[in-house]
């Protein structure tokens, strides 16, 4: 790996500087891309009929931080830079620069500015804004790339290698353009799919979320609602919580649940110092659905979680009757003091929930059917409210 990382890099170099000096032409798409392949980058391609069909906006899925540059090995087409400084580095990475710095709608009016000229090279537009690995879904699609103009052309990009993972959550992309020539290839699979037109009175929205759904269903994924923003915070979260010994969590693209980030629940880090990683996980699930249901033992909580890895699950499983246990019996001045969190909890489920009779709530279990069944439409209640707060 080492030997072809200082061999690669030197090839590198001469690819660089022959893209910089031939022009854009199928000549040079096709030199570059041969020597691209030493560099242990395969492109393939299916259906290239497909390809630029009359369409003057791509719209892919982003996997690595080198997508646009493998689709220009096959088709011309510019990428405008969104982030990071304009300079010598913008422009190597095979950005265009449109001296834009300022809103979204600068933007959309400078790229319908560029549109409009047809002897430019297509757009092609990355709508998650963020690389991700695609193995589990999509990121909810930004509106803005479809309000350019009222037809774009999906491409389905899939990525894969051997040994290392592709699109390591907050690797630079030096660090991808180092693995890439470490190990032995990495293959790029680049699906054409036909142009989707916008249809009568349709928002740019429902045009995205349309377009989403089906480059999910070609990629085989989810479409989520799952934000750019939304995983920017799943990160800095995952750096805040990896030196706790517990942090909750569950599973979402990166390893986190959707309804755990909305509610503010800590996110549990791959792995935890203090014990093996799957035990930790399933404490510090255990630890969150003690908080919400206290009188459940927690080997109960336990057991289930190991079967259903998922903290809505065993919540449901609990409050419906489906897990079989005996609630704790222990008087309320042998309890331990309760957290913050779970004092939130209490007072959140005395409020919420009005009892027709006068008489306390007990932890006992009921004797008869209809106040079993009210006692549990009751927890439900209370559990849905606490989820709200």
């Amino acid at each position: 790996g080492l030997c072809l990382l200082v061999l690669r890099v030197f090839i590198g170099v001469h690819v660089f500087l022959v893209s910089c000096a031939l022009p854009d032409s199928v000549v040079r798409r096709f030199i570059v891309r041969v020597m691209c392949s030493v560099l242990g980058l395969l492109v393939r391609q299916s259906d290239p009929r497909l390809r630029g069909a009359g369409a003057r906006v791509f719209i892919a899925n982003h996997v690595t931080p080198f997508d646009h540059n493998v689709v220009s090995l096959l088709t011309s087409c510019n990428t405008p830079a969104l982030s990071g400084a304009p300079g010598f580095i913008c422009w190597s990475r095979g950005f265009m620069e449109l001296g834009v710095t300022g809103s979204r709608a600068e933007l959309v009016d400078s790229l319908k500015e560029y549109s409009a000229h047809q002897g430019n090279p297509p757009l092609l537009l990355f709508p998650e804004e963020v690389a991700t690995n695609g193995r589990a879904g999509l990121l909810r699609f930004s509106s803005w790339p479809f309000s350019i103009l009222d037809e774009v052309q999906p491409v389905a990009l899939q990525v894969r290698r051997p040994l290392v993972a592709v699109s390591v959550a907050d690797s630079s992309w030096i660090t991808e353009l180092l693995w890439t020539f470490f190990v032995p290839f990495t293959v790029y699979q680049v699906r054409w799919m036909p142009s989707v037109p916008r249809r009568a009175d349709e928002r740019s929205e429902d045009f995205a979320l349309r377009v989403q759904e089906l480059l999910a269903m070609e990629l085989g994924v989810v479409s989520t609602r799952i934000t750019a923003a939304d995983r920017t915070e799943h990160m800095k979260r995952l750096r805040h919580t990896s030196r706790l010994p517990f942090a909750p969590g569950g599973d979402l693209g990166y390893g986190t649940s959707a309804r755990a980030l909305l509610l503010g629940w800590p996110l549990v880090p791959p792995s935890l110092p203090g014990g093996a990683p799957e035990d930790v996980r399933v404490m510090a699930m255990a630890q969150q659905v003690k908080e919400v249901l206290p009188h459940v033992p927690l080997e109960v909580i336990r057991t289930d979680l190991v079967q259903t890895n998922c903290v809505d699950t065993t919540i449901a499983n609990l409050l419906e009757g489906r897990v079989p246990f005996f609630p704790e019996s222990k008087e309320t001045g042998d309890l331990p003091a309760p957290s913050t969190s779970q004092a939130a909890a209490a007072s959140g489920i005395q409020g919420s929930v009005a009892a027709p009779s006068s008489k306390p709530a007990t932890k006992q279990f009921a004797k008869s059917s209809v106040e079993r069944h009210l006692s549990l439409q009751e927890r439900k209640r209370a559990l849905y409210d606490y989820a709200r707060r």
